[in-house]
């Protein structure tokens, strides 16, 4: 398990956004045993050089990553996700919903839009902002060999265009969808919620299939 500390991610006690921390800090008087922090994003083990396709989810789910603290880890949306991932190679090991399971990431990283639990899993359009101006642009950066980024939802997605400094009209949110920005191909899906699976709005094979297109496109452009 790699998570990455440096400048570019929130401290423990990010104080940014005051409904964020202050939902933060009454849920670690409530459960002081859980993570209750902005959550890292989830490196590979060859770190900042080894990536070359980013995951941009929404935010960490009260007791999915916000309780474990790592991205997708708790509830049902990492059991679609990682297994997505291991069939394509972008992860190996098992998953088990704890951040010790020994899962680890290969040429691949996870991070949210918003790194804070929001409350009803809402997030503000100001929380939005200041996270990707503080932290999502910097993560996206930080990667020197970074190709593709799968967005995951329709916040996600319209965070990452804005960060990549590109216009939401010129790449709409549509899943399935893909569109060249500058360096990088951005992937876009329904987010990998229970309540979109449950719903019909996504289907496993609908999620695979989006997967299966980012890992032609990382071989097709392998160096």
């Amino acid at each position: 398990m790699s998570f990455a500390s440096s400048g570019m991610e929130p401290p423990r006690g990010c104080a940014l956004c005051p409904r964020l921390h202050n939902f933060i800090a009454d849920w670690r008087q409530r459960e002081p045993e859980w993570f209750n922090a902005p959550v890292p994003t989830f490196l590979p083990e060859g770190g900042d050089e080894a990536v070359e396709l980013l995951i941009v989810g929404l935010a960490p789910g009260l007791r999915g990553a916000n309780r474990t603290g790592r991205p997708f880890t708790g509830d049902y949306a990492g059991t679609l996700l990682y297994a997505t991932l291991t069939r394509f190679g972008f992860a190996e090991g098992r998953f088990d919903a704890r951040p010790d399971d020994g899962l680890k990431l290969v040429d691949a990283a996870i991070t949210n839009a918003v790194r804070c639990v929001p409350p009803d899993n809402k997030p503000e359009t100001g929380e939005i902002r200041t996270c990707r101006e503080n932290f999502l642009v910097p993560t996206i950066n930080r990667f020197p060999n970074l190709k593709a980024i799968v967005t995951l939802g329709k916040i996600a997605h319209d965070s990452t265009v804005r960060a990549l400094g590109q216009r939401l009209k010129a790449v709409p949110f549509i899943h399935g969808a893909e569109e060249q920005v500058g360096p990088v191909r951005v992937f876009s899906s329904y987010h990998c919620s229970r309540y979109n699976t449950n719903t019909g709005v996504l289907t496993e094979e609908m999620f695979v299939e989006v997967f299966r297109r980012v890992s032609a496109f990382l071989a097709a452009n392998s160096e």
